[in-house]
């Protein structure tokens, strides 16, 4: 397909390449708040978040409980409308101005939450993975997954532009094309999955989220600085603040040491550590009783997220609750290798055994009673992972002592030691 000079740069533009950002933690944290508070300003953040319909796209909606929700998080460096951030967030995220960036998907993450109480799983589909695009937007029939979105967007914009849409609704409505592009392509690379609800967030959203919350206590098994994201952290367990949180989530190198190499798996193990130390500081802090904070996170949304037009916040809060209980572990899909496609790297992956692997994730046996017990008291049996820091309602708990790769379960319920 040949396109003009100004089609072909328009859609570098929407696929470039850039850092992703830890919205997973933000995501979690802005529907619970907001599902928290929805009691009181219930109608004011259901009417002012951006929504797209997704009916189905994916299959049928099916009544059984269960409920599987795409987050997306966005490397672009606008807000929902278009807008450019404040300056004051660029220069705190260590990111260029609206000029700069694409629309990419830097994050993508299944939540399932299964019937009947069982524990959640969050999987995480590294950006790079190279897949089959539904749609082919632009003519393009494979890519790496973070791309969908970005293609998607372009492709509708140059067709509704063309037919003379004004740009504030060609726009809003190429949103909606490359957020339902994303959610076709994630389900048949997974095997046909069902999703019943999106999120996206953009980065601003996690800054100005982590601000209402910080500090936030991680664990670090090394001493670590890059220059790019903004990160410079000593080894072991510290509290961050907003802009250092962001630093910690996009950090994908170390520009001091040549014996330390990260990738992006370990960026992807740092943002599911980032939620679940998130988790533990939404059980101890007053986020959800303090009316200031709670109306600043719904005003967040309204600018920085989108969420499809079935998600009700007040029948998801009972199930937003349990995440922020710890009731939560994460895995990363595999890659196979690594290769060239186009001069751009990209990971190759075994297609089968990750929809196998998924299958196996999201049908997990529900848990059945325990046998009804005596009380024991929390310090009893918790062995050499610990939690002795976390009886007291102000403490931090311990983080795990050991160290887990990508290929492994990560567990909630405690702050983990990370790469």
């Amino acid at each position: 397909m040949t396109m003009s000079p100004q089609h072909a740069a328009r859609r570098r533009m929407y696929r470039r390449r850039r850092w992703t950002v830890g919205i997973i933690a933000v995501v979690v944290l802005a529907l619970i708040a907001a599902a928290a508070f929805v009691v009181i300003t219930y109608a004011d953040a259901n009417n002012g978040i951006h929504r797209s319909s997704i009916a189905g796209l994916t299959g049928p909606e099916q009544n059984t409980g269960e409920s599987n929700i795409l987050i997306m998080g966005l490397d672009s460096r606008v807000d929902e409308n278009g807008k450019p951030f404040p300056q004051a967030i660029y220069d705190q995220i260590h990111a260029e101005d609206a000029s700069v960036g694409g629309y990419n998907t830097n994050v993508l993450m299944l939540i399932h939450i299964p019937a009947n109480g069982g524990k959640a799983v969050g999987i995480s589909i590294p950006r790079d993975d190279y897949v089959d695009f539904p749609d082919s937007p632009d003519g393009v029939d494979k890519g790496k997954i973070k791309e969908a979105y970005g293609d998607a967007m372009d492709a509708s914009m140059t067709k509704l532009t063309n037919k003379g849409v004004a740009e504030a609704d060609a726009y809003q409505q190429s949103r909606t094309a490359a957020r339902q592009s994303t959610i076709k392509t994630v389900s048949a690379f997974l095997g046909g999955v069902r999703i019943d609800h999106f999120v996206e967030v953009t980065m601003a959203a996690f800054y100005e989220v982590a601000q209402a919350v910080q500090p936030i206590t991680v664990c670090l098994n090394h001493a670590t600085a890059d220059t790019f994201s903004g990160a410079d952290f000593p080894a072991g367990v510290q509290e961050l603040n907003a802009a250092q949180s962001m630093a910690f989530v996009r950090q994908r190198r170390d520009t001091t040491s040549s014996d330390f190499d990260m990738t992006d798996l370990d960026r992807t193990r740092r943002q599911q550590a980032f939620m679940v130390s998130l988790a533990v500081k939404l059980k101890q802090a007053s986020t959800f009783t303090d009316f200031g904070k709670l109306q600043k996170l719904i005003d967040v949304a309204k600018k920085d997220v989108a969420m499809d037009d079935k998600l009700d916040l007040l029948s998801f809060a009972q199930q937003a609750q349990s995440l922020a209980g710890g009731n939560i572990s994460f895995v990363t899909l595999p890659i196979d290798h690594f290769d060239t496609v186009d001069g751009q790297s990209v990971n190759m992956v075994d297609v089968d055994a990750i929809r196998a692997q998924v299958h196996d994730l999201l049908n997990q046996p529900t848990p059945t009673a325990a046998p009804s017990t005596s009380p024991k008291s929390s310090s009893s049996g918790s062995g050499s992972s610990g939690s002795s820091g976390s009886s007291g309602s102000g403490s931090t708990p311990a983080p795990h002592p050991v160290y887990t790769d990508s290929s492994s379960p990560l567990q909630s319920g405690n702050v983990p030691c990370v790469n």
